[in-house]
């Protein structure tokens, strides 16, 4: 792709279309990523979280991975189908279960961390390293902000989703 500018009309001008359309481009590649190691998208991310730190509890990780508690119990029922995690009582409050990695989710995070990191290296390639560094923390800063007030701009790109 050119590093000029595209076209008026072209919706590749659009930071909504370009984002959208990178963002679909790097989850087809994590979804082929995972998929032999049995996991989707939302069940990686339960468990890196989970490999990350202490046991948590379902509205604990819910609200971490920004997941409804319906779908947190979905995707906890079948990691634990799975052998991958564990729910045992809280000690500290036994309406509550902690959630925590069994060996096989700790051997499958592992293998998953490591498919998903060559997917998004490939994802990233054509920038390079310098430039892939950039773009996180640029993205970061945007996020950032992102409970900050609307500008008064047109509000095009924000409604363009093709």
């Amino acid at each position: 792709m050119s590093s000029e500018r595209p076209a008026a009309g072209d919706p590749s001008e659009l930071l909504a279309y370009l984002l959208k359309h990178a963002q679909q481009r790097l989850m087809a590649l994590a979804d082929a990523a995972l998929e032999p190691h049995g996991l989707d998208r939302k069940e990686f991310g339960v468990l890196r979280v989970l490999a990350a730190g202490e046991p948590l509890s379902q509205q604990a990780l819910a609200g971490l991975l920004g997941v409804d508690p319906t779908t947190m119990v979905a995707v906890l029922d079948a990691l634990q189908d799975k052998g991958i995690v564990t729910r045992r009582p809280d000690p500290a409050d036994r309406r509550r279960n902690q959630i925590a990695l069994t060996a096989s989710g700790q051997a499958t995070n592992a293998a998953a961390e490591a498919a998903y990191a060559a997917a998004e290296g490939e994802f990233l390639e054509p920038l390079g390293s310098a430039d892939a560094g950039e773009l996180r923390r640029m993205l970061r800063r945007l996020l950032s902000h992102e409970s900050a007030p609307a500008s008064s701009g047109t509000g095009s790109e924000a409604s363009a989703s093709s």
